[in-house]
């Protein structure tokens, strides 16, 4: 088997760099726990694994030639990603709101000046992280991939580029794929533990704050974008 290794981790390497929706996935959950971000990562990479299997099978020549097949992935994709935005955008506002009640309660008590929390800072570290809570990073990161169509269009059309016609197309473009799936994965534990290092700046509820609303609406920006482009 003889394939264009060091042009296609070129152009991989060029494709993880560059932020796109599973790179906000994966920091926003590594930012509310390493974990997280971790499950996020892995659900990424599990759904270019259904787009590699499509490949590999001809499935996704069918969904490129298909205009009514492509346009229904890509909508959902959309749909999906505008659907993360207003959740993140709602939480922001959410907990705005309960900062403002918590600062009213405490005005009440009339507690001491020394003795009053702080409300500029909160612990870098929250709980661990549950069961229920590493299934949503996985499945976040997971449906946002697998609902990309872009993804699947990397395989159908970037990766036979670098396959040597003499030999078997399906498992070069296996080979190629599994390799893409072990890079994003060492690219997205790199980003996590970069994440990590951020978790006490973006503890501080104010910046939390911003970051909600700026994350949130760069969601409902890209799922926007995804659905116009034709």
């Amino acid at each position: 088997m003889s394939v264009d290794l060091m042009g296609f981790l070129g152009v991989v390497l060029v494709a993880y760099v560059v932020p796109g929706p599973d790179f906000l996935v994966v920091f926003r959950s590594a930012i509310e726990h390493p974990a997280k971000g971790q499950a996020a990562g892995l659900g990424a990479q599990a759904g270019l694994c259904v787009h590699m299997l499509a490949a590999a099978v001809g499935l996704a020549v069918i969904a490129a030639r298909s205009p009514a097949v492509y346009e229904a992935v890509k909508l959902l994709g959309a749909a999906y990603l505008v659907h993360l935005g207003i959740r993140a955008v709602l939480a922001a506002r959410r907990s705005a709101r309960e900062r403002s009640a918590h600062r009213e309660r405490s005005a009440d008590r009339e507690r001491p000046a020394a003795e009053e929390p702080r409300g500029d800072i909160e612990p870098a570290k929250g709980p661990a992280p549950t069961g229920a809570q590493w299934r949503s990073g996985f499945a976040q990161g997971f449906l946002t991939n697998v609902l990309n169509p872009k993804a699947a269009l990397f395989f159908l059309s970037i990766l036979p580029q670098f396959v040597d016609g003499a030999g078997s197309t399906t498992r070069q473009i296996f080979f190629l794929g599994i390799l893409d799936v072990l890079i994003g994965i060492v690219y997205w534990f790199v980003v996590v533990a970069v994440a990590a290092r951020l978790r006490t700046l973006l503890a501080r509820p104010k910046v939390q704050h911003r970051w909600e609303l700026t994350t949130g609406w760069l969601f409902i920006a890209i799922g926007v974008g995804v659905a116009a482009t034709a």
